[in-house]
């Protein structure tokens, strides 16, 4: 290689090994800041649970835990990839929709006499196919991943409503919907299907992001892509791989849907983005990117499930209870981003009052001549 190329190319590599100490850096301060918003969030859980009993002697009981996870079973799994690709930077939206989709396409299958198995397959495939597309759109075409899920959220809600359109399907073997309702053994009936497959993902999820170079180019991609590109990292295929990982599992949880319900409709599952996004925000994961962990998100799905489990047994209004799904995605975003927000109005005020007497932007009518004596 020539000098000259030597010289052009000195410069990239130690921009690269700057970028890679400053992530390792802001790696740490992200570690410290999580702790202290879960164990923030550990103690809000804790309230849930105190008033929650307090207000329903139900609140505690085996056969109404039993209910929470059974009810929020799928929308705490939907939760594991939304955090990783929130973290890298990104954003899906279409979660719910592909829910809905894999749900009609099961209960279509189903009413033309295929094998379950076959189903199963199918529906998998199609899964990782809408993620795919959900990817390669974002990272080979340049689109912003929030226009690019709104656009594929309506349009998988539309190939749901055209597969199965008014039709429903409730006729599925009775081995397969008792996965929906019936608790796992030897759990003294307080642990559902739904329920312990979350458990075993977000072991799954955790180790990911948290213990291997998979999930330290995702911190790393949410800091800054560019820094992320010069250190090595394949962005691109990184980010697609996770589109793709939240379309399966999101496939996955339109089949436990549909189970549990015991009915396929084409609106399955609908509005429940909103839900998977709140939980991930609150647990602490910034929609900015480069922030957050599978405990924050973890601890957030038992006060989400918590809190509206608990406003359900007091009788509250439940066509009002997207009030409180709003309520948590703005006090988490703002309570994750107060100390920048507050940085920011510290400079914003002053600018507002214009510069003190004496400084160089100041009014010249403003300063006192020397040697006045002020008033």
């Amino acid at each position: 290689m020539s000098d000259g190329a030597h010289r052009a190319s000195a410069p990239r590599r130690r921009s690269a090994l700057r970028g890679e100490s400053g992530l390792h850096w802001r790696s740490a301060l992200h570690w410290r800041s999580a702790l202290r918003w879960e164990t923030g969030l550990a103690l809000v859980v804790v309230i849930i649970g105190i008033v929650g009993a307090s207000v329903s002697p139900q609140f505690l009981t085996s056969n109404n835990l039993f209910n929470l996870g059974l009810s929020n079973g799928e929308i705490a799994i939907m939760t594991l990839p939304m955090t990783l690709i929130i973290i890298s930077g990104e954003i899906d939206l279409s979660v719910a929709s592909i829910l809905g989709m894999s749900s009609a396409l099961l209960g279509v299958l189903w009413s033309h006499h295929w094998p379950m198995l076959g189903i199963f397959f199918l529906v998998a495939v199609v899964g990782l196919a809408a993620g795919a597309v959900n990817g390669l759109l974002v990272t080979r075409f340049g689109l912003p991943s929030l226009a690019v899920t709104i656009g594929t959220l309506a349009l998988y809600r539309g190939i749901a409503t055209i597969l199965l359109g008014p039709n429903t399907v409730a006729n599925f073997p009775t081995t397969y919907t008792n996965l929906g309702v019936n608790a796992v053994p030897f759990t003294g009936n307080a642990l559902t299907y739904s329920a312990a497959l979350f458990i075993v993902l977000a072991v799954i999820f955790g180790v990911v992001l948290h213990a291997t170079p998979f999930g330290r180019s995702l911190f790393a991609m949410g800091a800054s892509a560019e820094a992320a590109r010069f250190a090595g990292i394949r962005v691109k295929r990184i980010k697609t791989i996770l589109f793709m990982v939240s379309g399966l599992v999101c496939s996955l949880a339109g089949v436990l849907w549909t189970f549990r319900l015991d009915t396929a409709v084409q609106n399955n599952g609908l509005g429940l983005e909103l839900d998977v996004v709140a939980i991930v925000l609150l647990a602490g994961v910034s929609i900015f990117g480069g922030k957050g962990s599978i405990i924050g998100v973890v601890l957030a799905v038992l006060a989400f499930a918590g809190l509206q489990n608990a406003l359900l047994l007091t009788n509250f209004n439940e066509e009002a209870a997207g009030i409180v799904t709003g309520a948590l995605l703005l006090l988490s975003v703002f309570g994750r981003n107060a100390a920048s927000l507050s940085g920011r109005l510290g400079k914003w005020l002053p600018e507002r009052a214009g510069p003190a007497p004496g400084h160089p932007g100041a009014d010249p009518s403003q300063i006192p001549p020397t040697g006045s004596t002020p008033p």
